[in-house]
């Protein structure tokens, strides 16, 4: 009866560790095919979140480029304000001093050059055009 046990031990033991081996195989293949699967899963999952950050990516980019534009816009805006506002000032710094401004020697400039030619015109010894000379009777028969 002992052998009897002992074989019956002995044979459940061989038949729960070809059980386990067996066990050990299936889940090595379950792990090959479901691997592959998971793997091609994960890759699709991959591509897709890349699709959506690149995406993402040109969305932030394009408003980062609208915020730029808008930044740019309102820096010209002021930059041109405080050109005025510095023109104006020196200006104003200018014509306090007496400094005449571009105009006022554009006009002088032409008023003296009309001068000089009167003067010339009028100068003794000028070439002025002649009056001329009274014809004798004697030529004019």
């Amino acid at each position: 009866m002992a052998r009897k046990t002992t074989q019956k031990n002995g044979n459940d033991l061989k038949e729960t560790a070809n059980k386990v081996w067996l066990a050990g195989l299936g889940a090595l293949a379950t792990a090959g095919e479901e691997g592959g699967k998971l793997f091609d899963k994960l890759a699709a999952r991959g591509e897709d979140f890349e699709t959506d950050g690149r995406e993402q990516i040109e969305r932030v980019k394009v408003r980062m480029e609208k915020v730029a534009d808008q930044a740019k816009s309102k820096a010209d805006g002021v930059w041109s304000r405080f050109e005025s506002m510095i023109d104006d000032k020196v200006t104003a710094a200018l014509h306090r001093v007496g400094v005449p401004t571009r105009n006022e020697i554009k006009n002088l400039s032409a008023r003296v050059a009309d001068l000089s030619r009167k003067v010339e015109q009028i100068k003794p010894g000028a070439a002025r055009p002649k009056k001329a000379a009274p014809r004798s009777r004697k030529a004019q028969a």
